[in-house]
């Protein structure tokens, strides 16, 4: 079985989960100029990550209904996406203002700034293809809902941020 990550022995999140519920939080999906999201390096190795990124990328049909169709309580679609970083690895990074291209790819505004994607800042837009995608998340009344690869990083943040983070999830 093919990994949706990298064989090299770590890859970097950017977990963004401040910036991405700034972004989700907004009614516009528009992202913020400061940035002082979390990064959390997790090894390509990681099963409970690995398991979240092929759950996330099993369910993007909700992400697609939702997208093509939000309900009025459905806001800042937004989908984590994998980059190579220059020399070897892999950013997973949130990306706002997702659109569908002409040409069958996608394009977003990163909603954070990437750590290892040289000349890259929050806002920045980049195009990406739907393999890259790792997960996906939007909000409805409130909640997030997908969101599979923040639960296992969870146990890496302070307590109190990670049951916030609980908190705003449809499905904790």
């Amino acid at each position: 079985m093919t990994s949706a990550l990298s064989t090299c022995s770590k890859f970097v999140v950017a977990a963004a989960v401040a910036a991405a519920l700034s972004v989700l939080g907004s009614p516009t999906g528009a992202v913020r100029a400061e940035d002082r999201s979390p990064v959390i390096d997790v090894s390509s190795a990681n099963a409970e990550m690995n398991a979240a990124i092929a759950k996330g990328r099993a369910t993007l049909p909700t992400f697609w209904a939702s997208y093509a169709a939000p309900k009025p309580s459905e806001t800042g679609h937004s989908l984590k996406v994998r980059f190579s970083k220059p020399g070897n690895g892999n950013e997973h990074i949130w990306m706002a203002e997702v659109k569908k291209t002409a040409d069958g790819r996608y394009s977003g505004r990163f909603a954070n700034t990437p750590r290892d994607l040289p000349g890259k800042r929050a806002g920045d837009v980049a195009e990406f293809k739907e393999a890259d995608i790792s997960d996906w998340m939007f909000t409805r009344n409130g909640k997030i809902v997908g969101g599979e690869t923040i639960r296992p990083l969870l146990k890496s943040m302070p307590k109190a941020d990670a049951d916030a983070l609980r908190a705003r999830m449809e499905t904790p």
